[in-house]
């Protein structure tokens, strides 16, 4: 018999599972019927000891007994003294596959609105500025300029990588047009690294933490993920230059307003990391989604623009900065990396929207108003979500930020991933640290995003006091179900 799964990978699963109306463990048990008949939980796989899964979940043994009990009775679970319970097996019981971590279950539950909660676990824009309207109108009213045009453009719309190219090389970096290709926003510009520079079994060298969506990639493509600590000051980089001396398949960085902690790397530490990635080779990957949204308005140069970083490769996004609805992400690198990249994306989607295209062709030009305002709003928000933690949550540690959208939070005691089942409770759903920390080390953080309205914030900070108030709590274990008994 395998394992049983591991409390903290169940939780992982269970993603929200107690967002809903009943008892604690109807809703529960209809969770893990839910992964049960997906093939989420396979036949025979083992599920954790009632105490341990209860701690995990803070809620009390008898919910998580009964829940296991009203899965046995509809001979979905199978429960034995002194062996556990398993998932019942099917009539072809395959073995249960091996699990990953960072498999994407709890980054895509990011994605998963629930009624009457205040979602802080996805940090992007909640509306489309002005300038967005506008630009679709001038996008909209060059139609007509398309005449002759199939629509077809895997690489990118020319008129927007020249405006990227050029944005590039204002900073530091010369670039020209056929080096830059437009993708779907980020998010398919590191699926498209991945997909083309990582196969099962490769070393990612990592930051800890990181952002959750790229560890998600990384699991997905079987990679043996290795982390280097960060802080508020960045990473540390002399043991990052010891891992990229091993030479990993990809090294994945966030040096500009870094996700989750909203540190900036100074650039002599990017100068040497240049250097290191021209003398080690290995593909490194130069996150700048976050590069526009320091409070001062200003971008830190790229790490491609330093000596010896010529082959760093450069993604880059509007998401963050104007609207996760324009999936407008690029990749700037050297042709031979491109071109690799541009054959792949030709077969996955021929190329995107093009007046969204010409709507960011439009922004790009005049980025520096948007990015002004957008480093006011951020700060002011900043500040507010650090005055209201200090004010009701005055034991919980946090170093400012220096831009970006989010606070990296460590809690007193206790871990975030069973504490944020408690503020899913009280109408706050949170994204614990495990999530975005490669081999582990993030059980006491937490990423807030300052991203909401003052208001917003004063109240998300109200929902989240209320849980800390009540967490360690146990809940009034439910009677037994009886017979057959289902929901």
């Amino acid at each position: 018999m395998s394992e049983p799964i591991s409390p903290g990978d169940l939780t992982a699963l269970l993603g929200r599972w107690a967002a809903g109306r009943g008892p604690l463990y109807r809703l529960l048990a209809t969770r893990l019927r839910g992964l049960i008949d997906e093939g989420a939980l396979a036949p025979g796989a083992g599920l954790p000891a009632e105490r341990r899964l209860a701690a995990r979940l803070s809620v009390g043994r008898g919910t998580v007994v009964a829940a296991y009990d009203l899965l046995s009775e509809e001979r979905r679970l199978v429960r034995r003294r002194g062996s556990g319970t398993r998932v019942a097996p099917g009539p072809d019981a395959a073995p249960e596959p091996a699990r990953r971590t960072h498999d994407g279950s709890l980054f895509l539950s990011m994605f998963e609105p629930v009624a009457g909660t205040l979602a802080l676990t996805c940090a992007a824009p909640d509306a489309p500025p002005p300038e967005l309207r506008a630009a679709y109108r001038e996008a909209t009213a060059r139609v007509d300029v398309l005449a002759n045009d199939i629509g077809y453009h895997p690489a990118g719309l020319l008129e927007l990588r020249a405006v990227i190219a050029e944005r590039f090389t204002e900073r530091g970096l010369p670039t020209s047009p056929d080096e830059v290709l437009v993708t779907n926003g980020a998010q398919q510009a590191l699926g498209l690294l991945v997909r083309c520079h990582v196969s099962a079994g490769d070393t990612v060298l990592v930051e800890r933490p990181t952002y959750p969506g790229a560890l998600a990639l990384f699991g997905e493509a079987a990679a043996d993920v290795r982390a280097v600590d960060t802080g508020p000051e960045g990473v540390d980089v002399p043991a990052l230059l010891a891992g990229m001396a091993d030479a990993p398949a990809l090294t994945y960085l966030i040096p500009s307003f870094h996700n989750p902690t909203g540190s900036v790397l100074p650039p002599l530490l990017r100068r040497r990391i240049a250097v290191a990635a021209g003398e080690h080779g290995g593909l490194v990957v130069d996150d700048e989604t976050m590069a526009h949204l320091g409070f001062d308005g200003r971008a830190p140069a790229p790490l491609a623009s330093f000596p010896g970083g010529e082959d760093v490769v450069t993604v880059g996004s509007l998401s963050k900065l104007v609207w996760g609805g324009l999936r407008i992400g690029w990749i700037r690198a050297r042709r031979p990396v491109l071109d690799r990249l541009r054959r792949t994306k030709t077969l996955t989607d021929l190329g995107g929207d093009v007046l969204s295209q010409l709507a960011a062709a439009h922004l790009l030009r005049d980025l520096d108003p948007i990015t002004r305002r957008r480093g006011t709003e951020l700060r002011r928000q900043h500040d507010r979500l650090a005055a209201e933690l200090r004010r009701r949550l005055p034991d919980w540690e946090f170093a400012p930020a220096a831009g970006g959208q989010t606070l990296w939070v460590r809690l007193p005691h206790g871990d975030s991933a069973s504490f944020s089942q408690v503020a899913l409770r009280h109408g706050a759903a949170l994204l614990p640290g495990d999530s975005l920390c490669a081999g582990g080390g993030g059980a006491e953080w937490l990423r807030l995003p300052f991203l909401a309205s003052s208001e917003t914030l004063t109240e998300a900070v109200d929902r989240i006091a209320r849980a800390w108030k009540h967490y360690g709590e146990v809940d009034t274990p439910p009677a037994p179900p009886l017979g057959a008994l289902a929901v």
